[in-house]
C-alpha cells in the first residue's frame, strides 16, 4: 500500500493540517490476521467461587494513535473521465489526489462494472470501465473502493466475473462483490499505526428485477446486500470483535433527495448499535447531511465525485475526513468541491465558505449532532 504525505500541497489543505496534526507517515498494512490487543475481565464472583475468565476485548483507543480516513462519493469513467484515463490513469484524478493522498486511508464508490466484456443488463443505464480503472484510483492515492452498488454488475454475470478477475490482477481491493455470500461480505481489513481497521461494504439499492440475479448468495457470485439486515449486522458484530475501528460504506438512499430516508436512517442505528464507528454512503447523486450519532460519525450522502453531475446541484461535492482512534471519533471535516465535466475540483476561498455552509445545512433533517 502506498505511503502517505502529510505536507500541504495547497491552500484549501490548510486546515487539514490541524486535523492531522497528531499524525505521523506511517504507511497502511493488510493484516486480516493480526492478534488484537487483550484486557482481562473479571467474571461475576460468589463467597464460594474467585474464578476470572480472560476475554478478548479490544481497548477503545485502540493503539492509542490517530487514523484520518478520507471518504469520496461516486466514480467511473465515463465520457471525460474516460477520456483521461485512456490518456493517462495515472493523472486521471490528479486534482484531487493530495487530499486522498494526505489521508492514512481512502475510499470511494466505484460505480460501474470493470471489464471490456459481458452483456448490458436491461436497464437505463449501464457503465463500464477498463481495468485501468483500478491503477487510476490507486494513483490517485485512493486505496480501496466499493462495488456494492446498482451498478456493480452492469455487465452481468460475465461482466462480475471481470471485475473480480481485474481485482485479483491489480490487487487493488474492491469490497461489496465476491464469488459467494462470504466472500462479498468480507471486510478489507489493514492495520495503520497500529490500529486495526475493518471496512465493509454493502447496497441498499437494486433494481427490483435485478435483486435476486445480483445479490450474492451461497456459492452464487454477487453483490453484498444491506437488504441482509441480519447479515449485515453480523458482520459489523465480527468485526467490532477483533478491529479498533469499524466502518460501512452503503449504497442507499433515494436519488435527487437531500434528506437521508427513514430506511437510511433505522439502517444507520442498527449498525450503530451493532458496533460501527463509522457509518457513510452515497447513490442519491446529492449531498445528505452528517454528523454524530453517539459516539459514532454518520454521513448520509457523499454524492457525485467523479460522475455526471446534471446541474449546479449535483455538481456538489467533497472529501469527508475522519479521524478516530480506536473508537472515538477525534475530529471529521468537509473538504468542499465541485464537478465540472465529470471531473472533480476542491475549492478554494469565498466559493470553499459558500460551500461549508451549504453542507452543514444539510444536518437539520438527519437527526445527527454536529
Amino acid at each position: 500500500m502506498r505511503g502517505r504525505r502529510f505536507g500541504l500541497v495547497a491552500t484549501y489543505l490548510v486546515s487539514l493540517a490541524i486535523l492531522l496534526a497528531c499524525s505521523s507517515n506511517d504507511a497502511p498494512t493488510v493484516a486480516s490476521e493480526a492478534d488484537p490487543t487483550t484486557t482481562t475481565v473479571p467474571a461475576p464472583t460468589t463467597p464460594t467461587t474467585a474464578a476470572t475468565t480472560t476475554t478478548t476485548v479490544p481497548p477503545r483507543r485502540g493503539s492509542g494513535n490517530p487514523v484520518t480516513i478520507a471518504f469520496a462519493g461516486d466514480v467511473n469513467f465515463e465520457g471525460t473521465m474516460r477520456a483521461r484515463l485512456d490518456a493517462d490513469p495515472a493523472t486521471a484524478l490528479r486534482e484531487v489526489a493530495p487530499a486522498f493522498e494526505a489521508a492514512d486511508l481512502a475510499m470511494v464508490n466505484l460505480e460501474t462494472a470493470v471489464t471490456e466484456g459481458g452483456s448490458p443488463e436491461n436497464k437505463e443505464f449501464t457503465f463500464r470501465a477498463p481495468p485501468a480503472a483500478l491503477d487510476a484510483l490507486r494513483a490517485a492515492g485512493i486505496d480501496l473502493a466499493s462495488a456494492a452498488n446498482n451498478h456493480g454488475r452492469d455487465f452481468g454475470a460475465g461482466g462480475l466475473q471481470d471485475s473480480l478477475a481485474a481485482r485479483a490482477a491489480s490487487g487493488f481491493p474492491l469490497i461489496g462483490i465476491g464469488q459467494d455470500i462470504d466472500e462479498a461480505f468480507t471486510p478489507f481489513r489493514a492495520t495503520v499505526k497500529g490500529q486495526r481497521i475493518a471496512i465493509i461494504a454493502a447496497t441498499q439499492v437494486l433494481d427490483d428485477s435485478l435483486i435476486s440475479s445480483w445479490t450474492a448468495g451461497p456459492g452464487i457470485p454477487g453483490l453484498a446486500s444491506a437488504k441482509l439486515v441480519d447479515r449485515l449486522v453480523q458482520e459489523v458484530q465480527a468485526a467490532r470483535a477483533v478491529s479498533d475501528t469499524v466502518v460501512v460504506f452503503l449504497h442507499w438512499g433515494i436519488e435527487k433527495q437531500t434528506c437521508p430516508t427513514g430506511s437510511q436512517q433505522s439502517l444507520a442505528t442498527t449498525l450503530v448499535e451493532a458496533g460501527a464507528d463509522i457509518v457513510v454512503g452515497s447513490h442519491a447523486h446529492r449531498l445528505q447531511g452528517g454528523g454524530h450519532m453517539g459516539q459514532a460519525l454518520v454521513h448520509y450522502g457523499l454524492g457525485n465525485f467523479a460522475f455526471y453531475a446534471g446541474n449546479a446541484e449535483g455538481a456538489r461535492t467533497g472529501i469527508l475526513l475522519v479521524t478516530a482512534t480506536g473508537r472515538d471519533i477525534d475530529g471529521y471535516q468537509w473538504l468542499p468541491g465541485r464537478v465540472s465535466d465529470r471531473v472533480p475540483h476542491l475549492l478554494e476561498g469565498a466559493e470553499a465558505e459558500e460551500a461549508l455552509a451549504y453542507w452543514d445545512s444539510l444536518r437539520d433533517c438527519t437527526g445527527l449532532l454536529p
